[in-house]
């Protein structure tokens, strides 16, 4: 090998070497550039990822503010607890007689907690702890 190389110069050995650094030093720095723009692919993917279910929760919560503020959830809560009656309406209240009593609470659609015994409240409670 030393036949081949014997008629370059001293001058041509040494630029050679300082290419194959520079070789080195580029195959280096684009493999460092790669993995920089692979990890930062990532954290785009993870944010884009986040973004969308942040989105959603977003979408969702202007949902329920929209249903919240609306007359028709506002109309429905003064009905269930201030007991709100609208012109035209007319308001059924089922005495305990019409309830057909053998008619299975399945069947009915009423469980046993949705009927009223008759006995006081402290007499309920009682009964459902201590069983009678």
């Amino acid at each position: 090998m030393s036949s081949r190389f014997s008629h370059t110069s001293g001058l041509t050995k040494i630029i050679i070497i300082v290419e194959f650094v520079l070789v080195a030093y580029l195959i280096y720095s684009l493999t460092r550039n790669v993995y920089n723009s692979y990890q930062i692919d990532q954290y785009i993917e993870s944010f884009e990822d986040e973004n969308l279910t942040i989105e959603v929760e977003n979408r969702e919560k202007t949902d329920d503010y929209l249903y919240f503020t609306s007359e028709q959830y506002i109309d429905r809560i003064a009905k269930q607890n201030l007991g709100l009656v609208n012109p035209g309406e007319e308001v059924l209240i089922l005495s305990p007689d019409v309830l057909d009593p053998d008619l299975d609470a399945s069947e009915s659609g009423l469980n046993d907690f949705a009927k009223h015994s008759g006995s006081s409240n402290a007499n309920s409670w009682w009964e459902f702890f201590f069983g009678g």
